[in-house]
């Protein structure tokens, strides 16, 4: 687990160094901070899309995973839970939960985070995980100067998701196939592109409501694709 400790050491650490500068910076250098993590979305999102094989399954994925996140109203449950805590802790930023949700993909959802927790988990190396600490802890700093408090909290569910994937890796590493780790960053990069969009503020996506689709890509391939 040392490589998500790491990794959750570096996420949090680059959002306070980036909490302490965005308290520095006026209105306009916020305005093209926003624009410049927007496109920064935009572009790791389609990297992570165009290798995408499977067109149907991933496509099936986000319309069932997008129906049963409507159906369950998660945006609704994640505003009302940001609230919460926004007044629990005093928090006065009302980009958190957006924060949260981008940082959270930006740094789970991906073949990185799914190989280096294998690897780990497997009784391998932790080095593909301390390669991700690194560039997560940057592009920490980034996020936290434009959204805030949101991106230091997504350390959590990293923690979490890691810790998890991790553990699970330990004891059925062989479900994690290439086809897997493939569909889950091809569903991820789509996601991450609709959050650039809402980022730029092209137009609103409720993309909490698709997160879904990550579990159902992984249902689908594991039964349709041996």
């Amino acid at each position: 687990m040392i490589g998500t400790l790491v990794n959750t050491a570096a996420v949090f650490v680059g959002g306070v160094i980036g909490l302490l500068l965005k308290k520095n910076m006026p209105e306009r250098v916020t305005s093209i901070y926003f624009q410049a993590v927007g496109l920064f979305t935009l572009a790791i999102g389609i990297s992570m899309a165009v290798k995408m094989e499977q067109m149907l399954i991933v496509v099936g994925s986000l319309a069932i995973g997008s129906l049963l996140g409507e159906w369950m109203n998660l945006e609704a449950g994640a505003e009302r839970m940001s609230e919460y805590l926004k007044k629990k802790f005093r928090i006065g930023n009302e980009k958190f939960s957006e924060g949260l949700i981008t940082a959270f993909l930006l740094f789970c959802i991906g073949s990185m985070t799914v190989l280096g927790t294998i690897q780990e988990g497997t009784g391998g190396s932790s080095d593909l995980l301390f390669t991700k600490s690194l560039m997560d802890f940057f592009s920490a700093i980034l996020l936290a100067s434009a959204f805030g408090l949101g991106v230091v909290a997504s350390a959590v569910p990293l923690l979490l998701f890691q810790g998890a994937l991790t553990l699970l890796a330990m004891y059925a590493g062989s479900l994690f196939t290439p086809q897997i780790i493939l569909g889950l960053t091809s569903v991820g990069g789509i996601l991450l592109i609709g959050l650039g969009i809402n980022i730029l503020e092209i137009k609103r996506l409720r993309i909490m409501n698709m997160l879904p689709s990550l579990v159902v890509v992984v249902i689908l391939l594991w039964i349709f694709v041996k």
